[in-house]
């Protein structure tokens, strides 16, 4: 298997396990909430469960995202465009792609916006 393939393999696996580990946590602050009968939304003490869930949630949403990235990016790579930029057609350097396996862009379109 190539280097680059690799690479996406290696991307794909950290990220679904950050998502396990994600459901994981998410599943666990429910079941808590579920079991409590206290009123977190009004304790000027600390977050709220509600936040907790609010956040966990919109980083599992985060590296559902990032999995479509890594499916994009393996397309590229199929119709021989992954080192090519999106914006100007230019190379992607290997070195960005190591930095970011899914970069669409080179470095000067990233910086550009």
């Amino acid at each position: 298997m190539d280097d680059r393939r690799t690479r996406l393999e290696r991307e794909r696996q950290k990220t679904l396990e950050r998502l396990a580990s994600l459901t994981g946590d998410f599943d666990a602050i429910v079941a808590a909430s579920r079991d409590s009968n206290a009123d977190d939304e009004h304790d000027p003490e600390g977050s709220t469960i509600a936040f907790e869930r609010s956040q966990l949630g919109a980083l599992a949403e985060q590296a559902r995202r990032h999995l479509t990235e890594i499916d994009a990016a393996e397309e590229r790579l199929a119709a021989g465009t992954y080192e090519t930029c999106e914006r100007c057609g230019r190379p992607i350097w290997d070195d960005r792609l190591r930095a970011r396996p899914v970069a669409r862009t080179c470095t000067a379109c990233a910086s550009a916006g």
